[in-house]
């Protein structure tokens, strides 16, 4: 069963034991090129005011949304049907499911009343040693100063043609195949979107340590834990408005949201989350 399979029967699930939200609205950064940095991520809000997250840069997704978020019909929908799109096949589907999916996993963790540990460690505590093989899955330039200060070799994947080659410190490569040779790797959660997550861990089936990481990274993890990802790691919204307010102009979020981390040694799991969850009245419309 994929990934997406397995994410959405948890939130079927979770639909079964308890109303969920509908949704309010998506938001969206201001359209640019895909090559800028900026403004990568689309935020759907659930009338709870729950936020989840998703990457909009695959294909043409961001230029779609703006010319036709007034047709989508998003505004007051059945949340769970449109997470159901995250199993899609077209990019944009899956963009706008996934948003979907990851803001009925923030109310369920609300509901449940669970709050991940704070993260002060940006590439996923992998503690990088000198001489170590690290693989990074994506090239994530605000993740590589702490890598090659540690004196560690750092092999990087792409999907891109134009990034392949050696660079400052380190040598990005199309052969996902030489991960296989190392021990620790940090992978951008974009693999949750473009339909490599299986085939980049099995590449990495000889790591001992795989952490993922990035702005969208807040869907269940479970799946992810069974299948070798060693952390999960995203970004926690703390201030809805500022958030909202910021990722529409395309200013920095970090003042309104943290960083979060999740293990198999501090996560309770979804089935305990969906039993404490179960036991509390949800509270609608908290929120203008």
């Amino acid at each position: 069963m994929s990934f997406a399979a397995e994410y959405l029967a948890q939130l079927e699930a979770f639909a079964a034991r308890s109303p969920l939200p509908r949704v309010r609205a998506l938001h969206l950064p201001p359209e640019q090129a895909a090559e800028d940095s900026k403004g990568e991520f689309c935020a759907l809000e659930l009338d709870d005011g729950s936020l989840g997250l998703s990457y909009v840069l695959f294909d043409d997704t961001l230029a779609r949304l703006h010319h036709g978020a007034d047709g989508l019909g998003l505004a007051g929908a059945d949340a769970l049907t449109v997470a159901r799109r995250y199993a899609s096949a077209d990019s944009f589907g899956k963009t706008i499911g996934f948003a979907a999916a990851n803001a009925l996993t923030r109310c369920l963790f609300d509901r449940a009343g669970f709050r991940p540990d704070d993260s002060q460690d940006s590439i996923g505590r992998m503690n990088p040693q000198s001489g170590e093989r690290i693989g990074m899955i994506g090239l994530f330039k605000p993740l590589l100063g702490r890598i090659l200060e540690s004196g560690a070799q750092l092999t990087v994947v792409e999907l891109k043609a134009d990034l392949a080659g050696d660079a400052e410190g380190y040598r990005v490569t199309l052969n996902a195949g030489e991960l296989a040779a190392c021990g620790k790797v940090v992978s951008t959660s974009t693999l949750l979107l473009n339909d490599t997550l299986d085939r980049m861990l099995d590449c990495c089936r000889n790591a001992r340590w795989f952490a993922m990481v990035g702005p969208s990274a807040g869907c269940l993890p479970d799946a992810l834990f069974a299948r070798g990802v060693t952390l999960l790691g995203g970004s926690w919204v703390n201030d809805r408005e500022g958030f909202i307010a910021a990722l529409k102009s395309g200013e920095p979020r970090s003042d309104f949201a943290s960083k979060f981390v999740l293990t198999a040694e501090n996560y309770p799991g979804f089935d305990a989350l969906l039993a404490r969850a179960s036991n509390i009245q949800p509270v609608q419309n908290p929120v203008g």
